[in-house]
């Protein structure tokens, strides 16, 4: 189905018009473009640090599972830290936490150019500072992407995601040649100067940056945001579904990506510039893979696609086992580079269109954990096999296990694109109280009343089973329905909050595509009669404090 053609809009930057609907229209928005290409500039200095961390590496040591570690140490803690920092991208000013982030990366990449300049560096050592470094990432990543839905409109935001990926792979088509000789002419010392320079301009963008203020009435403490954040993946089984399967995606690709400096130096007998050029080619595809991205999309499902791609991943794997010339790996990294932007950009495309605002910052962690989780695991277990046994069998297991990757597809294939308004409703307005409650008092227990017309109740029932999911991902705990035994037409649902501030943060919560539940339900009620709502506090008996609600503790 084609999208139907948007009025052009200008660009201020170009002096010429980008049509809406074009893989370039977010630029048109100034906040985005600045970030956008700060951001590149940082890319740039990231990979000539991996360039001369993963070749620094094989000068320090020649096993191949703690040369693959370097990969793994990027990866590692944005799987351990991913809760943590979407609660912190959903909780707190996003650009406070990317400022923070990248004023630590600076400081420990300056530290790695002096360890490395005075010879102090060794492998163990070389492997705590890039994972400190990949912890600054882990802590950055949820809130910049989390911000881009903030800077540009909802319609524009596969073009942005995609825009993110084709800036940082049109950087990796050049900065790990670039990284290359630098290694081979100034040393690896003088490729993390080049990164610890970088930061500053994603430092001076983001000190210009006003985002717009993200108002909520009663903030969440961070442990609780956590919680809430894996409840809601928890029970959306598309979000499940999708994470599942970049975990294992991530799992079999890596293994290009983690045993390519092996490749570069073992099968094809290369130095760091032939590192840099692999690397090169691999950006190359990803390029052409991020602006064909809109076109495909529009031909396949995400289904479709990333079946696809991950069998062309599976093929460009098992020639890099058997090449032994450049000019024969290179290619096959270029389709290793498109399937994979094209896999991960429709996975990360995905869980945004699919997530209120409110959580996105979570649910993008959370997929982050699962798919860098993956990337991990198989950098760890892919080193492994190669120094079991050797490397064009590591290369040839993880192009079957990618196989078996697309083939999952068949037992949990990937939802379709849904077009949801995931927009807060904003229609609910705070009820006149009797009792003067204070934000932490509680339990909240809330019971509904339906009066259905005879002979809905299979058709209610289907619709309160959706709606028993959706009141809980916002925050309803202990939800229950009940039918009354002498009037069968009467039914009671009932759930609860453990403070008044979560049922506040209930109503701010519900969305549009939630409310169309409650307008199906309110179809098969009796004419004139609507769900008659009663809020209550839970209370003991024995209790004697004074405020309300203080008296049974949350």
């Amino acid at each position: 189905m084609s999208t139907p053609a948007r009025k052009p809009s200008a660009d201020p930057a170009a002096g010429r018009r980008i049509p809406a609907s074009s893989a370039l229209a977010p630029l048109r928005h100034g906040s985005y473009r600045n970030l956008w290409l700060a951001n590149i500039l940082s890319s740039f200095g990231g990979l000539v640090q991996g360039v001369g961390a993963a070749w620094l590496m094989t000068q320090l040591t020649s096993q191949a599972d703690i040369i693959a570690l370097v990969q793994a140490t990027t990866t590692l803690p944005i799987m351990l830290l991913s809760p943590l920092s979407g609660a912190i991208a959903d909780s707190y000013d996003r650009r406070r936490v990317m400022l923070s982030a990248q004023w630590f990366m600076f400081a420990v990449s300056a530290l790695l150019v002096i360890v490395v300049w005075t010879g102090w560096i060794n492998e163990w050592l070389l492997l705590g500072l890039t994972f400190l470094i990949g912890c600054g990432v882990a802590i950055n990543q949820p809130s910049w992407q989390a911000t881009v839905g903030d800077v540009v409109p909802k319609q524009e935001l596969p073009q942005a995601v995609l825009l993110n990926g084709a800036g940082y792979n049109v950087t990796r088509s050049v900065a790990p040649a670039i990284g290359g000789a630098i290694v081979a002419s100034a040393g690896a010392a003088a490729a993390f100067a080049v990164n610890a320079v970088s930061y500053f301009g994603l430092i001076l963008a983001l000190s210009l940056w006003r985002g717009a203020p993200r108002v909520s009435r009663t903030s969440e403490p961070l442990r609780t945001a956590i919680g809430t954040g894996a409840r809601y993946v928890a029970l959306s089984p598309h979000l499940v579904v999708i994470m599942f399967r970049g975990l294992l995606f991530g799992l079999s690709a890596i293994a290009v990506l983690a045993l390519l400096p092996l490749i570069a130096q073992r099968l094809l007998n290369g130095t760091a510039v032939t590192y840099g050029l692999l690397l090169g080619c691999f950006g190359i595809g990803a390029v052409i893979g991020a602006f064909n991205s809109r076109r495909l999309a529009d031909r396949f499902t995400v289904e479709q696609l990333i079946r696809r791609t991950s069998f062309a991943f599976a093929i460009a794997t098992l020639a890099c086992a058997f090449s032994r010339t450049l000019w024969f790996t290179g290619p096959f990294l270029v389709l290793a580079g498109m399937a994979w932007v094209l896999s991960l950009a429709q996975l990360n495309t995905a869980v945004q269109l699919s997530t209120p605002r409110w959580v996105v910052g979570r649910a993008l962690s959370f997929y982050q954990m699962a798919t860098f989780g993956g990337m991990a695991g198989g950098a760890w277990l892919w080193g492994a096999i190669t120094e079991s046994y050797d490397l064009p069998l590591a290369l040839a297991a993880a192009a079957g296990a990618t196989v078996l990757t697309a083939l999952a597809g068949l037992l949990l294939p990937l939802p379709d694109r849904l077009e949801r308004n995931l927009d807060p409703l904003g229609r609910w307005r705070e009820p006149e109280l009797a009792l003067d409650l204070k934000p932490r008092s509680g339990p909240v227990v809330i019971a509904v009343h339906y009066e259905l017309e005879d002979n809905q109740s299979d058709a209610f029932l289907a619709l309160m089973h959706v709606r028993k999911r959706n009141r809980s991902r916002n925050g309803a705990r202990r939800w229950s329905l009940r039918r009354d035994l002498e009037q069968r037409t009467h039914w009671y649902e009932e759930f609860q909050f453990p403070t008044w501030a979560d049922y506040l943060r209930f109503h701010e919560r519900t969305t549009h595509d939630d409310a169309a539940v409650g307008q199906d339900v309110r179809a098969l009620l009796k004419p004139g009669r609507e769900p008659e709502v009663r809020r209550s506090l839970l209370r003991d008996p024995a209790a004697t404090g004074t405020e309300p609600g203080i008296g049974y503790d949350a």
